[in-house]
């Protein structure tokens, strides 16, 4: 995890639904563009931190949404450091590609959310603000790109207990 001048950083969730097993050799080209990616995203400016498997480079042998849905799981400075990254970088050439290896989602697949800065988001606590998105919409909870909050609108949800568990605040 680098270090960071900000008081909250942004955590963020997108899960995807493989259309081929991860060793079909229809998902080999994105298999092969990982290590880049993910290089490039942990030089990024504004990176925090990214989850990986124990003994592996990337995440995508977990399989906590389910056997066949990959996960990433990131955080950064601020929103903007994530959506230079996400759609002003070489990320954005394999986003274009993604059908090639991903069903299209009919419900959400990012959340977005504020977290003190130093904590680390679990899975759990991720696929809580994925579900709670998926069930209510955007919220200082947890939003998307095109429905934001600022980390003053979100505080009362900053609380880094069990599962991200909001500070006395109602959903």
């Amino acid at each position: 995890m680098t270090s960071s001048p900000h008081a909250v950083h942004l955590a963020q969730l997108n899960v995807a639904t493989l259309l081929h097993p991860f060793d079909d050799p229809r998902v080999k080209p994105f298999a092969d563009l990982l290590d880049p990616v993910n290089a490039a995203a942990d030089g990024a400016p504004g990176f925090v931190w990214r989850l990986v498997e124990e003994g592996a480079a990337d995440a995508t042998g977990l399989r906590p949404a389910g056997e066949n849905v990959i996960v990433n799981l990131s955080v950064w400075e601020t929103q903007e450091a994530l959506w230079d990254f996400s759609y002003r970088s070489g990320h954005l050439e394999v986003m274009r590609r993604r059908r090639e290896w991903f069903a299209r989602h009919v419900e959400a697949h990012l959340a977005l959310w504020w977290i003190p800065a130093g904590h680390l988001p679990t899975v759990a606590e991720a696929l809580e603000r994925l579900a709670d998105l998926r069930a209510h919409g955007p919220s200082p909870r947890a939003f998307t790109f095109a429905s934001s909050y600022t980390a003053a609108e979100a505080a009362q949800y900053l609380g880094s207990g069990a599962a991200g568990e909001p500070l006395n605040a109602p959903r």
